[in-house]
């Protein structure tokens, strides 16, 4: 009997078996399959008989599903998995490439579920070095906002053509098409941001929507699950998706229901109202009928780390009644974001803030509102205290001495107070000024990569080092290794294999992806190999520019796209589409 009919009757038995059948039904299934495996035997056999692409041989296999690993072998056709065995099966196989992962582990690649590589893919540098190196082969981008789509209300005046086709019905899909014709090196997908979502019926105005403006965002929003959205993003501490209450939040999101869509979200805070912003997340999926995901869950301010362990109660909780809310993270104590967000929303409302600041009366309210803080709005400069707000990076030549100093670093140098030093920088950069806030315990930190309900995000995009000036989040380069490294290795809070686990078919389960996230026959062939003696981050808040260590192949689709410690220089990636995509075009 040939090998491969072996191995089906093999996997056969036990099933035919628990239907119980008597014994000779049981035969006659088996020469039924027998022969229908014989007929197609020769061309197979043919198949199997050509070179493969590539065959990694030696290597600790991790799956992904958190089984534990095993030494095996994987042979790669094209973009997909050929063959997986026990090390020493699969002899005589002849390869174009082969790796030897001798004291390597070999594991699906990673998927990142809150990826920030909108720029980088469209404008700068779609290789992604910084997320490859850490074996990266998926981002799904969308949190608040996306590109697409816009309607002829938000368009710039000075709209290019690209714009332009962001705003036809599918601009959606649109965008996707441009990334995947720009060509990248790892798959590309994406929630639709429920701010873009909320500027598509109200701009950015403040104030409720009305009925006339939730029809526009439900429709905007449907069209974009058909293009292959994975589902709405919202960012509920910036403007204008702080606009947006509950009730507009349930209506807009039971749109996607239909789709499978899955509504995810950075809380309205996750500071002093962070128990009170968990039940709104859980009470937006209970009513829209959709499940939740919750974007890197943290306790922010010293006061607020005890609820950390309350936050994970009441997702369990809510789980418990039937409720699907789960949550991702990434592994640091410090978030990035604007310094504006240390100024109350109102301020940013119809895009106005940099009028704002430079009137005299409108900055003094701006400040009498920071000065008397309440429980509308939630300023990162006083949850964390003003020593831990570092300044990344600033480019107007007068103030770019500044960049990399902590925010009471630069009051003191310029005489003034805080609110003063932040008006000043914001207003000369006519941007939100990219600031680092630490604000988070590590007891939390580990406690959260716990949770069996836990997926890994960067909430980062891909740079490259060379490219680079000033800081940036050393999570855009070291989030899956700093776990594998410290996490797993030398800290031992999670096993390997969940870990794995977490940063990958967890994901790709949780999204729909059907044929990634796993190392299996016929599923595409996304694999890393890692060292996990070494493997660890480098990157640091002072020096973030710093390629992690370890990772020593990434494949994205069969081909690899960083090997010996380059980039390739390929770009196999492919469009990612949830499945409600309604086209015929979803690649998973």
């Amino acid at each position: 009997m040939p090998s491969r009919l072996r191995a089906i009757v093999r996997r056969a038995l036990p099933s035919v078996a628990a239907a119980q059948f008597p014994a000779l039904v049981q035969l006659a299934a088996l020469f039924q399959l027998a022969a229908l495996v014989q007929l197609a035997e020769p061309a197979e056999l043919a198949a199997q008989d050509a070179p493969a692409d590539l065959l990694i041989i030696n290597g600790r296999i991790v799956d992904g599903t958190g089984a534990a690993w095993f030494y095996g072998d994987l042979v790669i056709r094209g973009d997909r998995i050929a063959r997986i065995a026990p090390r020493g099966v699969l002899t005589g196989i002849v390869a174009r490439d082969t790796i030897d992962a001798t004291g390597m582990v070999v594991a699906p690649g990673f998927i990142d579920i809150q990826g920030q590589s909108n720029f980088a893919l469209l404008y700068g540098d779609s290789r992604l070095v910084s997320k490859v190196s850490q074996g990266i082969t998926s981002e799904i981008l969308g949190e608040g906002s996306t590109p697409a789509p816009l309607n002829a209300r938000n368009l710039a005046a000075n709209a290019n053509a690209q714009q332009q086709r962001f705003a036809e019905p599918h601009g959606f899909g649109n965008w996707l098409a441009d990334i995947e014709t720009r060509t990248m090196s790892v798959n590309i997908g994406s929630f639709v941001g429920g701010s873009t979502i909320r500027a598509y019926g109200m701009r950015a105005r403040a104030g409720a929507a009305d009925s006339a403006a939730l029809a526009e965002m439900r429709g905007a929003l449907e069209r974009a699950m058909q293009d292959g959205a994975f589902g709405m993003a919202t960012a509920l501490i910036y403007p204008p998706g702080v606009f947006a209450n509950t009730a507009e939040l349930t209506a807009v999101s039971q749109a996607m229901r239909p789709y499978g869509g899955l509504y995810v979200t950075h809380m309205r805070s996750e500071g002093d109202q962070l128990l009170e912003a968990v039940d709104e997340a859980i009470a937006i999926g209970r009513d829209a009928g959709v499940p939740v995901e919750i974007y890197h869950l943290k306790a922010g301010g010293r006061r607020n780390w005890p609820k950390g362990p309350e936050s994970i109660a009441r997702i369990a909780a809510a789980r418990a009644q039937g409720l699907d809310v789960q949550a991702n993270v990434y592994p640091y104590t410090a978030g990035g974001t604007g310094l504006t967000s240390c100024l109350p929303p109102a301020a940013q409302e119809d895009n106005r803030l940099f009028q704002r600041l430079a009137d005299p009366a409108e900055r003094a309210r701006i400040r009498a509102e920071i000065e008397r803080p309440t429980s509308a709005w939630e300023n990162l400069c006083e949850l964390g205290g003003i020593d831990n707000v570092l300044i990344a990076r600033l480019s107007v030549d007068s103030l770019r001495r500044y960049g990399g100093q902590r925010l009471s670093q630069i009051a003191a140098a310029r005489g003034t107070d805080w609110i003063e030093a932040a008006f000043t920088l914001i207003a000369a950069e006519r941007s939100r000024v990219e600031t680092i806030y630490f604000l988070m315990s590590e007891e939390n930190v580990a406690l959260n990569l716990q949770q069996p309900w836990i997926k890994i995000g960067t909430d980062a995009g891909g740079v490259t080092p060379s490219a680079n000036a000033g800081l940036v989040h050393p999570r855009s380069y070291g989030t899956f290794p700093r776990i594998l490294g410290r996490y797993v290795r030398d800290e031992q809070v999670i096993p390997l294999e969940d870990a794995i686990r977490k940063m990958t078919s967890a994901t790709a389960r949780r999204l729909g992806i059907a044929n990634r996230g796993v190392l299996a026959e016929g599923m595409m062939a996304d694999v890393v190999v890692f060292d996990p003696a070494t493997v660890g981050d480098r990157a640091t808040f002072e020096q973030p520019h710093q390629l992690s260590v370890g990772v020593t192949a990434t494949i994205v689709n069969g081909v690899p796209v960083w090997r010996g410690g380059a980039h390739t220089g390929a770009k196999p990636g492919q469009i990612l589409r949830g499945p409600g995509a309604t086209d015929g075009s979803a690649r998973h």
